[in-house]
């Protein structure tokens, strides 16, 4: 028997290696997605022989993720619970759609993650493993094995020689990639308690950014960022250059209680610097391109997209749909923002597009000959016809209920 198992180097997926290889008296092949995780990937063979895997895939999938998942996701301006970016839920349809593959290419029956019971990420990648592959067999350690908690994992690790990251002092759970990095549970558990100072990593603390502000220009074409301060960029490359100077500026960290799709509430940190940057200039450009009906109907859109990623059904065939109206509402959507960065703000100070549907002349206070503001009185009262009339019936119902009459038709 073969299983393939999504593996990060962590404490989680260390001892599920072993794990499995003992319960299911399997072969065990480990596959690590780089997303972007930097220095996370040192040592990641020797962990993973070290734990008893057969083999290990590493594949560099950070051009694949930002250009063909962070993009689309960014174009839709998709936020949940109007604060978190989904750095985390973005990144599990493309790792399992990776870990269906090589377990054909290895002819593995089996494929299996890391995830908890009670978090969303077993939702994810089960979700699109089966979108993917029907009738693949999944195995969810943690929803089998016999430890409790985290701290029991550590102990299992050490008696076996297991070097992880996590410690009894530390324990709370991270999760990074090109486009942020997640820090969950343990000391973090409790809502009240502010994250330790010295937990972040792409982020300075704001108090501690430059005195002074920094000012870039992101250019965009058919809605996706494309150059930055003049300098033409791949998807990767731009979001390489904004992390470094979004986190010396101290921008994108974000702490908040968030609802998990499996019905609890649970406490994350997050540190997305350059998306935050990128969101923040994709809105300045649609403000001057986006009809205001196409927008106002797009709005009201973002939270349908945001869930369906949030909950795992990237490959759904709802959230293809709303791609394919996201990405139409785009098409003009080509400009360039230039924003203010500064000790934790990031601020719009400029727009501009060769497609622009700001007409100067139109929004003037000064005189100009093309609007005459005696047309909005009809307008006026038009839009208030309905509202007129209901007041009218409301108050003439009043007086002929004090009066005892019966409530006349009203004419109007």
């Amino acid at each position: 028997m073969k299983i393939v198992l999504a593996y990060s180097g962590g404490l989680d997926t260390s001892v599920a290696i072993r794990w499995l290889k003992e319960a299911y008296k399997a072969e065990v092949i480990a596959f690590c997605a780089d997303l972007g995780q930097g220095e996370e990937l040192g040592g990641l063979r020797a962990k993973a022989k070290k734990a008893g895997a057969s083999k290990l895939y590493i594949e560099d999938l950070r051009e694949e993720f930002v250009r063909e998942y962070v993009y689309p996701m960014l174009r839709a301006n998709a936020v949940y619970e109007g604060a978190y970016l989904l750095g985390t839920s973005i990144a599990r349809p493309l790792i399992a759609k990776k870990l269906i593959e090589i377990a054909g290419k290895e002819r593995a029956e089996c494929v299996a993650h890391g995830a908890t019971g009670k978090g969303n990420d077993q939702v994810r990648f089960e979700l699109a493993s089966y979108a993917l592959k029907p009738d693949i067999k999944i195995i969810a350690p943690w929803r089998q094995w016999p430890f409790k908690s985290r701290r029991s994992l550590i102990e299992y690790a050490s008696m076996h020689g297991m070097p992880v990251t996590a410690t009894k002092e530390k324990p709370y759970s991270t999760d990074r990639n090109i486009f942020h990095i997640s820090y969950e549970g343990g000391i973090l558990e409790d809502p009240w308690a502010a994250p330790p100072p010295d937990m972040y990593t792409l982020a300075l603390p704001p108090e501690k950014a430059k005195d002074r502000p920094e000012y870039i220009e992101v250019e965009y074409e058919n809605g996706n960022a494309a150059g930055l301060d003049g300098k033409r960029l791949s998807p990767l490359e731009m979001m390489v250059s904004l992390n470094r100077i979004g986190g010396r500026n101290g921008i994108g960290r974000v702490d908040l209680v968030e609802n998990r799709y499996v019905g609890m509430k649970s406490r994350g940190v997050y540190e997305t610097p350059g998306g935050t940057v990128l969101h923040a200039a994709h809105r300045a450009v649609e403000s001057i391109t986006m009809d205001r009906e196409a927008l106002h109907m797009r709005d009201a859109l973002i939270p349908k997209y945001a869930q369906l990623v949030y909950n795992g059904f990237w490959f759904s065939p709802e959230r293809k749909l709303l791609q394919k109206l996201m990405d139409e509402c785009q098409q003009d959507v080509t400009g360039t923002a230039r924003l203010k960065l500064y000790k934790g703000g990031c601020l719009v100070v400029g727009r501009k597009s060769p497609k622009s549907l700001y007409n100067p002349e139109l929004a003037t206070f000064e005189e100009e000959a093309i609007y005459d503001q005696k047309d909005a009185e009809g307008f006026i009262k038009l839009n208030a016809l309905r509202l007129r009339v209901g007041r009218l019936a409301r108050d003439k119902g009043e007086k002929a209920k004090i009066a005892g009459k019966p409530r006349r038709k009203i004419s109007f």
